[in-house]
């Protein structure tokens, strides 16, 4: 991996305002991953390839990343910067909306990383639970959204999404399959392994 591409790389996207994943939520994360070694990723939400780039550096040899975009603009992007970082070969990115792609995907993951439009998390929570191996992991970033997930906020603009981040949370609590924490870094990390 070309570590000098990755930091301009997150220069640019932080330059541009794109959300990319913060600092200490990645340090988690990659902690984590250097840990499992997973073999298989799915990645929700590619953004600039950002986050999939990191990643790609804790697969086990020969493991590939396969992240969904919906935006085409962020896929080319996402593209040229994978190139750059010097790590096209270990990440796939299928350009689409997740919720049209997931139900086709037929693939068994070590990790799951949910990070795209936060109304959509039950439904991403249920697609990743189906595709998710034996002692695999979901991540799923900015679950506590800048704090409304916990408080009693109510703006009518931010509803949906803060009610389904707390349905998200309540199904990942509640699956009995599932050891659930939920950590205050960045905007709200949780991480669910399975038992």
């Amino acid at each position: 991996m070309n570590k000098e591409e990755l930091v301009k790389i997150k220069e640019k996207a932080l330059n541009d305002h794109i959300p990319i994943i913060m600092d200490d939520t990645l340090e988690v994360i990659s902690n984590i991953l250097k840990e499992v070694k997973p073999k298989r990723i799915l990645e929700i939400g590619t953004a600039v390839g950002y986050s999939a780039i990191c990643f790609s550096g804790f697969l086990e040899e020969d493991g590939k990343i396969d992240t969904i975009e919906r935006e085409h603009d962020r896929v080319e992007l996402a593209r040229e910067n994978i190139k750059r970082a010097e790590v096209e070969d270990k990440i796939n990115i299928i350009e689409g909306d997740a919720v049209e792609i997931l139900p086709s995907l037929n693939e068994v993951y070590d990790a799951i990383f949910i990070d795209a439009s936060k109304g959509k998390y039950p439904f991403f929570l249920k697609e990743a639970l189906r595709m998710l191996g034996a002692k695999g992991i979901i991540f799923a970033d900015n679950v506590l959204y800048k704090g409304y997930v916990m408080s009693d906020y109510n703006k009518h603009k931010q509803r949906t999404a803060v009610r389904n981040l707390r349905e998200f949370l309540a199904e990942l609590q509640s699956n009995e399959e599932l050891e659930t924490k939920i950590l205050e870094v960045g905007d709200g990390l949780a991480i669910a392994r399975k038992k």
